[in-house]
């Protein structure tokens, strides 16, 4: 397979799965390994094209952000509360990261942990949508102190690959009461700084993983990355609305138990 299309494909499931609660980073440690490359030698690239995905949220919610900016400047309480919320729920993350960030760097590319991880993720799914009732919030900034710290710890279980860190974000608001809605923008939103210092974390470390020719690669999988975020996004929010995240839950169980049975095979 040439390069390019292998970079188009990576892009492409980064655009798919990193808002979706299925992990983007196992899907694309699984799909490295489909096709007949080292999922570890692409590490380094899966994370660089993620500033792809978060632009597409600043496109998407621009008007939420211009307005947020624009309340700081005048004092609004609401949009100081948005600010203080994200800040918040990024610090837990940071703190393992920093504690433990060798430990989850080694899981990076373990596919077993990936397939476990989806199928377990999916039947967590099946319970949030059973046995919790949430309330209406009306909007990331009416979170409290509590519920944005709390987000933010149960964010952390998403440094385990083939958790995803959006479905940990979202079902975790979920448990604690706060409505679908809410919960997604929420997750969309604190996707912003912990992506991008996770990213430039990562690359600040291992920098040397990048080869000079490889920045023209990562280029092309950020933009189509972005691409397809841009339309996933959308339909996420008009699917999640109308049928929940059962959908997502059964995805995570078959394709979940169909990389274990791949990988007991190969």
């Amino acid at each position: 397979m040439p390069i390019w299309l292998l970079v188009v494909l990576l892009g492409v499931v980064e655009g798919l799965t990193e808002y979706l609660p299925v992990s983007s980073t196992g899907h694309l440690i699984l799909a490295t390994e489909l096709l007949g490359f080292k999922a570890s030698d692409w590490e380094a690239f899966n994370v660089a094209i993620q500033p792809g995905a978060i632009l597409a949220i600043v496109v998407l919610y621009w008007r939420t952000f211009r307005d947020v900016f624009i309340g700081l400047f005048r004092r609004d309480a609401g949009a100081w509360r948005f600010v203080r919320n994200l800040i918040v729920a990024c610090l837990p993350a940071i703190i393992l990261a920093l504690l433990i960030g060798d430990y989850i760097e080694s899981l990076l590319s373990n596919a077993l942990v990936v397939a476990w991880a989806l199928v377990v993720g999916g039947l967590a799914i099946f319970i949030v949508e059973r046995l919790v009732r949430p309330r209406e919030c009306g909007g990331v900034q009416n979170l409290t102190l509590r519920q944005s710290l709390t987000v933010g710890a149960i964010q952390c279980l998403a440094m385990i690959p083939g958790v995803s860190r959006s479905g940990a974000t979202i079902l975790g608001a979920m448990s604690i009461g706060v409505d679908r809605k809410t919960a997604a923008e929420f997750s969309f939103f604190l996707a912003m700084p912990t992506l991008s210092g996770a990213t430039a974390y990562f690359l600040l470390k291992h920098h040397d993983r990048i080869a000079p020719g490889m920045y023209g690669n990562i280029a092309l999988g950020a933009f189509v990355s972005f691409i397809v975020a841009l339309v996933v996004v959308k339909v996420f929010v008009a699917t999640i609305s109308r049928f929940g995240f059962t959908p997502f839950a059964w995805y995570r169980i078959i394709a979940g138990g169909a990389a274990l049975a791949w990988l007991a095979a190969r």
